[in-house]
């Protein structure tokens, strides 16, 4: 089991190694179909949503909200079209205080309770662990991808 301070610096490992991608980067390159890197931290941005009312509900023993309920899918198109008036300027600071706040959350979880099962945003039981884990690797696999799109801007997006 990691520790909260453990959880907390692979976040922040994950999110310095996006920041590290984006700059630079070619904001208009598309990375996914009809997806460029604005649409891509939208959607970053929604499942850190996700995950805090998750986290909250289940500190608070509030019933459990799932929003991607709906399906993966469905629940990804959703957050980034509620930011499609956003600017890519205004993306980056709306995903960069969402993980202020997901970490501010997390700081209220108690230690003993990062082994306790929770409703994920999908639907799924899983730890508290497992969700921060899941919700990491997540941001880390798309900035893989982003890393390699705009590195090979002449292959073709791939999937989302």
């Amino acid at each position: 089991m990691q520790d909260k301070a453990q959880l907390v610096n692979r976040f922040n490992q994950a999110r310095e190694g996006s920041r590290a991608v984006l700059a630079g980067i070619d904001t208009h390159l598309e990375i996914y179909p009809g997806w460029t890197i604005k649409e891509v931290l939208a959607h970053l941005a929604g499942w850190d949503d996700a995950t805090i009312m998750a986290l909250n509900a289940f500190v608070a023993h509030d019933p459990p909200p799932t929003p991607a309920s709906i399906g993966l899918d469905a629940y990804n198109e959703q957050t980034v079209e509620q930011r499609h008036s956003l600017d890519y300027r205004q993306i980056v600071e709306e995903w960069e205080l969402i993980r202020e706040q997901l970490l501010k959350v997390l700081a209220n979880v108690p230690e003993e309770m990062l082994t306790a099962k929770i409703v994920s945003p999908w639907g799924d039981l899983v730890t508290v662990e497992q969700l921060v884990n899941i919700m990491i690797n997540h941001e880390r696999e798309h900035s893989e991808i982003v890393k390699t799109r705009s590195a090979n801007p002449q292959d073709p997006p791939g999937a989302h």
